[in-house]
């Protein structure tokens, strides 16, 4: 059972961190202090995950050092090992994240040139093909 004091990782929306249990709350909720950053937050809604459309696109940052965050008890597990440096754990996160982005961008387009192949092979005119983003 984790207690005041105990490091941990701590899920929190889309995010993960390294953190310190500085209280638990009597509603049986983590009060964790952020010490670093494992994942970045996503980008953009939360309900409605990976929908460029999205009527709210929201950019979410991830926790500043020392920030206190409510977390709940299943999201959270023990972490053993040296907590590093936040500058560079956010760094690295961003990074892991950005790289992660491009390469479903990468995808993405890929998978249109297909589509599009495809369409021709089964003969339709490219007027014909209803894409609701067109370059």
């Amino acid at each position: 059972m984790v207690q005041a004091g105990d490091q941990v990782i701590a899920v929190y929306n889309t995010g993960e961190y390294i953190g310190e249990v500085v209280e638990i709350t009597p509603s049986n909720r983590y009060a964790v202090k952020v010490l670093a950053v494992i994942k970045h937050p996503d980008q953009g809604d939360l309900h409605h995950p990976m929908k460029g459309d999205a009527k709210r696109f929201f950019q979410r940052r991830a926790h500043a050092f020392g920030e206190i965050t409510l977390v709940e008890a299943s999201s959270l597990k023990p972490y053993r090992g040296e907590v590093p440096d936040y500058k560079a754990s956010l760094l690295h996160a961003l990074n892991k994240e950005m790289n992660r982005v491009q390469l479903i961008e990468l995808w993405a387009q890929r998978s249109l040139g297909e589509l599009q192949g495809l369409a021709s092979d089964y003969g339709f005119a490219v007027e014909q093909v209803e894409t609701r983003y067109r370059k």
